[in-house]
């Protein structure tokens, strides 16, 4: 039997950033699903703070050299791996020098949020699933984590949905204490828009708040996981009306509770755990 493909997107994973309990569950996970007999794969940013020389990344020259449009631009994508040894892991970097080559992450030195946070996210979103197909590579679950993977989840059942690498993945969607007070701007959801996608699309994604990206992401997932305790309360209003499975994973040390919704994903026996 085939093992169950599971790809994890994410912004932040240790040792590379660790900036929110993200990081650890986004290191942790996917190494014990890998030791369970899954086969996985990891994206995230090569934000400018990770040092290429220490953590020994790389350019991955065959997926490297497509272009993204972010608001009508190109944007080249280059693609960069690295390995975590004592895991057996390799880790793919999306980076692109005016998004991503900067001393600081999601705010300045002064702590100013930056202006083009909107496209860097949208940036990340699109370039994760291009590499994904570039990779030749089909998941069966498709597992988000952090605010910048939340239009993954719109992506995947809008504009990917006929796409013969996504079209019977399920997506899964983390929830963590995450939250950001700024605004993405009143271009987001416009920005957001591709291929086939109608404004309809990124309804939820409109006022371009926190809320409003996990409005977005929950929207169009198959499941939710709350992954950390101090999950923002208007967040946690929202989950309480949804009708797929959501699983409470905070003391889940060995991982079942995971390793059980993934076994649901794959045998399309999808229920509330």
């Amino acid at each position: 039997m085939a093992k169950t493909k599971i790809l994890f997107i994410t912004h932040e994973m240790s040792p590379f950033l660790e900036l929110s309990k993200i990081s650890e569950i986004a290191r942790q996970l996917p190494q014990a699903m890998q030791e369970k007999g899954y086969e996985i794969r990891i994206l995230m940013p090569r934000f400018g703070t990770i040092n290429e020389r220490r953590n020994r990344l790389h350019e991955v020259i065959r997926l490297s050299g497509m272009n993204i449009v972010v608001n009508n631009n190109d944007n080249p994508l280059i693609i960069k791996v690295a390995s975590i040894p004592a895991a057996r892991m390799q880790v793919y970097f999306l980076d692109n020098d005016e998004y991503f080559n900067r001393k600081h992450i999601f705010s300045d030195k002064t702590g100013k949020f930056f202006a083009d946070n909107d496209e860097r996210a949208i940036f990340f979103c699109k370039g994760a699933l291009e590499t994904v197909k570039k990779l030749g590579w089909s998941p069966d679950v498709v597992h988000c984590h952090g605010w910048m993977s939340t239009l993954i989840p719109a992506y995947l059942k809008t504009s990917y949905k006929n796409d013969p690498t996504y079209k019977d993945a399920k997506v899964i969607y983390s929830l963590y204490n995450d939250s950001f007070k700024e605004n993405l701007g009143e271009e987001f959801a416009k920005k957001a828009l591709t291929s086939s996608m109608k404004d309809e699309d990124v309804s939820h994604y409109k006022d371009a708040t926190h809320l409003s990206l996990y409005q977005g992401a929950i929207n169009y997932s198959d499941a939710l996981v709350l992954a950390e305790d101090n999950i923002h309360e208007d967040l946690l209003k929202i989950v309480k009306n949804v009708e797929i499975p959501v699983i409470d994973v905070q003391n889940d040390t060995d991982f079942e509770n995971y390793c059980n919704l993934y076994e649901q994903f794959a045998s399309e026996e999808l229920e509330t755990v």
